[in-house]
């Protein structure tokens, strides 16, 4: 699947963007693979309560399931006028 990355995200990783293969059932898991891979990882990361993520395009939770889900996107919350 295409995991993509924003804002602080991207810049603690150093990737807008990565294909990756993975076995987790949800968002949760999912993360947790990605921490445990490097320190830059565990870093971006390390706030869940920090980020959103959406799921082909459409906000979600982070218990969410992954199965059938092309794109992850993980990014902090937004805010504006």
């Amino acid at each position: 699947m295409d995991v993509l990355y924003f804002a602080f995200v991207r810049e603690r990783i150093g990737l807008p963007r990565e294909k990756v293969d993975t076995k987790a059932a949800t968002v949760a898991d999912l993360v947790a693979e990605l921490m445990a891979r490097e320190d830059r990882y565990a870093a971006a990361f390390a706030d869940l309560s920090a980020l959103r993520v959406a799921l082909d395009q459409e906000l979600s939770s982070f218990d969410a399931p992954l199965e059938g889900v092309r794109e992850v996107a993980f990014f902090p919350p937004m805010t504006g006028g």
